[in-house]
């Protein structure tokens, strides 16, 4: 009687215990196995193979936190020893939300030209761009969030995958002082065509006055200024920008080289004056002669007859 009922309750349970047995048997083969756990890993994050299997075995090979223990442990390892090393490569990149009369200019570094050439590379300089568009103050940039993550955690990763040192150089933001400006920019030495990073890059906010020109019109007007200031590099926009003790300086030098020539004082006050005019052509926008305009006018001269303003430009370049 008891063997009778043991078997039959061992029959009524052979169906569950299929299942189960099935169900475990299902798990275990679609449970990646732990060389293509790192292989996943080492393809999504770049980082070398060992500290991906490392990862894994400290978080009982589960993916999603090896991910994260990769780049709280293996990022800060990366960085520590990277840091120091000179940053003097890399590319710069544009962001623009003309709706909301924003612009942004980033300068990313790498040790290498060929680090900076790779994709990971550029897709950095992308994010921050685009982050730089909401916090222009690279401490604050760090915990803004693009493409699903801060861009603190962007920089980690891109340690980690390209292993060099590479930093935040420098972060430029203009906004629109108002709604009749137009921002335009100019990208030099593009990686890829479509791309909006490069070597040198210069952004301008052009306000109509009293001009008769299209949007569109005044875009290309500053698209082909901010050309003009990639090949030029003014360090300011017009001569009262100039700070005092620049022109001090510089008067200084000009006098000192006259000192010896006998002329009068007001006579070498004069040829000062003449000299500075070249000073302020040299390093101010509005004094230059625009080099991609017919006849290379003044910049300010040329701006004034089309009726327009230039209220601000800022530019960066990988030296």
């Amino acid at each position: 009687m008891f063997q009778r009922t043991a078997l039959t309750t061992f029959r009524s349970l052979r169906p569950r215990l299929a299942q189960q047995r099935a169900m475990i048997q299902t798990r275990a083969f679609s449970a990646p196995s732990l060389p293509k756990l790192i292989q996943q890993l080492r393809k999504a994050t770049g980082a070398p193979m060992m500290e991906c299997k490392k990862a894994l075995n400290a978080v009982d090979n589960d993916y999603e936190k090896a991910t994260a223990w990769l780049r709280k442990n293996g990022s800060a390892k990366a960085a520590s020893k990277l840091a120091g090393r000179d940053a003097s490569e890399g590319l710069v990149g544009i962001s623009l939300s003309q709706g909301d009369g924003k612009g942004s200019i980033v300068k990313i570094s790498s040790e290498t030209d060929f680090a900076s050439r790779s994709s990971d590379f550029q897709r950095l300089v992308e994010i921050v761009s685009i982050g730089a568009l909401k916090e222009s103050n690279v401490d604050d940039l760090m915990s803004v969030e693009t493409d699903g993550k801060t861009v603190k955690d962007s920089l980690d990763d891109a340690i980690l995958a390209i292993r060099e040192n590479l930093q935040i150089s420098s972060v430029e933001t203009i906004v629109a002082s108002s709604n009749d400006s137009v921002l335009a920019y100019y990208v030099h030495g593009k990686v890829v065509n479509e791309s909006n990073t490069g070597t040198a890059a210069a952004m301008v906010e052009l306000l109509a006055k009293n001009s008769k020109l299209s949007e569109e019109e005044i875009s290309e007007v500053g698209k082909k200024l901010a050309m003009h200031i990639v090949a030029a590099k003014p360090t300011y926009q017009a001569p009262e920008d100039v700070p005092d003790d620049d022109v001090e300086k510089e008067k200084a030098i000009l006098m000192d080289q006259m000192a010896d020539s006998g002329k009068p004082e007001e006579i070498l006050e004069k040829i000062v004056l003449g000299r500075m005019r070249k000073y302020y052509e040299g390093v101010c926008l509005t004094e230059q002669a625009h080099m991609l305009e017919e006849g290379n006018p003044k910049v300010s001269k040329f701006l004034d007859t089309l009726g327009l303003e230039l209220v601000k430009f800022k530019s960066t370049f990988i030296s």
